[in-house]
This record gives C-alpha cells, structure tokens and sequence, in this order.
C-alpha cells in the first residue's frame, strides 16, 4: 500500500521510520511554494531573514507563510549573525520553530542564542575537505543539528544557496553526536547520489528548485522530494 505524504509525516512525527531521508525546502517565500514543500513531504520548511538575500523575507510577511504550515512540519528562520533585536522579534512575530545560524557564530554565542529564544538551533558550517568538519566538534554540545554546506566563492554575497556543491565523500563515516543536514548544490537530479555518497539522513534545498535565485519552481520541489523516496 502507497503511504500518502501527510499520512508520512504523521508517522515520522510518531518516530516511525517510513522515510529514510528527510528534507528542508529553504528560501521559501510564496505561499504556492510553502503548499507545494509541504503537500510534497518536506518535513522542514525555511525562511531567509537575511536582507542580501534575494530570498529574504520580512517577518510579516513570514508570519502569513509559516501560518500556512501544520503540525509536523518545522518551520525554520534561517539567520546571519543576526543581533538579539532582530531574533526576538522573529522568535515573537514569525512563527517559527528553529533557528538557523548561517553565519560566523562562534559556539559561546550559539549557546547564548539557544539560552536566550529556548528554540532548537541548527548552526550551518562551511566544508570544503575534513578538516572543516573538525570545527563541528567544537559545537556538537550547544547545537539540535548541524548544516554542512559549501564554503561560498569569494565574491558571494550570502554564505549559502550558491548552488555550489562540495566533495560528499568527506562526509562518508563522519560522526556526531547531533544530527547533520546536507546542503550545497543539490538538485533533482543529484541528490540521491549526493545521500548514497555523504550517508546524509537529511538534505537541504534552494537553488536545486529554483528557475532563476529565489524563484521557485514547483515541479522542481516535488521532484526532488519524490528523489528520496524508497523506491
């Protein structure tokens, strides 16, 4: 019997493991899109508070995406060494049930932020070999999970969706003591590859489905979730 998608996230918000690869859908800023990750079978949905970021959104308008979401699904506000002005006021207003730290945060100001908003964090960290991924240990006692993404070219104005990928086999075998998400250049087409290569449990994505930056294409969202189905 053919599980349907609400009936998938239901089950996984049980613990019960029907699918094995999660995915976060990010840089959302329509409604169309927000329905379209969801009734698709993303278990994340993520808004970009980041004003360099053709994906940014305000926090009113958030509000009226994230209120679009049901249970089950987390909604996630992706920051950039965001002050504490700016996260309490999407922690009050956004609706919102993780941050995400893009930027610099050093672990004692991660520890802070997740102290002080009592939300889950997810602290995104640039890989380009292995010793990056030592950096994570540094965290692993103040984070809920982990994004590895590509470190951004040198001319990038924002330090993620760049749609730049980097070598999934640094990954292979890597250990944490906290959940990890992987992010950078995945699309439709890869990321099956890209989960057989890095053993990620979870992806994240944002150009891989867009037409043009912060465009989002729905066929594209929906084919890259179907990519993770078990088949």
């Amino acid at each position: 019997m053919k599980l349907s998608k609400p009936l998938k996230r239901a089950l996984f918000a049980l613990n019960t493991p029907i699918m094995n690869i999660q995915a976060k859908i990010c840089g959302l800023q329509t409604s169309d899109s927000v329905d379209c990750a969801v009734e698709a079978g993303a278990s994340m949905v993520g808004f970009v508070f980041f004003p360099p970021s053709p994906r940014s959104v305000s926090i009113s308008d958030a509000a009226a995406l994230t209120s679009r979401v049901p249970d089950g699904v987390k909604k996630v506000a992706l920051t950039v060494n965001a002050d504490d002005a700016l996260l309490a006021d999407i922690v009050k207003n956004a609706g919102v049930d993780i941050l995400q730290l893009h930027g610099n945060e050093e672990p004692e100001r991660v520890f802070e932020i997740r102290h002080t908003f009592g939300l889950p964090v997810i602290k995104a960290l640039p890989v380009e070999d292995q010793v990056d991924l030592m950096v994570a240990r540094g965290y692993d006692a103040v984070v809920d999970y982990f994004l590895f993404d590509a470190r951004p070219p040198s001319d990038a104005t924002r330090p993620g969706g760049n749609a730049v990928a980097f070598d999934w086999k640094v990954l292979n075998g890597f250990s944490l003591a906290k959940p990890w998400l992987l992010a950078g250049g995945l699309t439709p087409e890869n990321v099956a590859e890209a989960v057989q290569i890095s053993g990620a449990h979870w992806v994240d994505v944002s150009s891989g489905v867009e037409n043009t930056t912060g465009n989002k294409n729905l066929d594209k969202i929906r084919q890259f979730l179907e990519a993770l189905e078990p088949k």
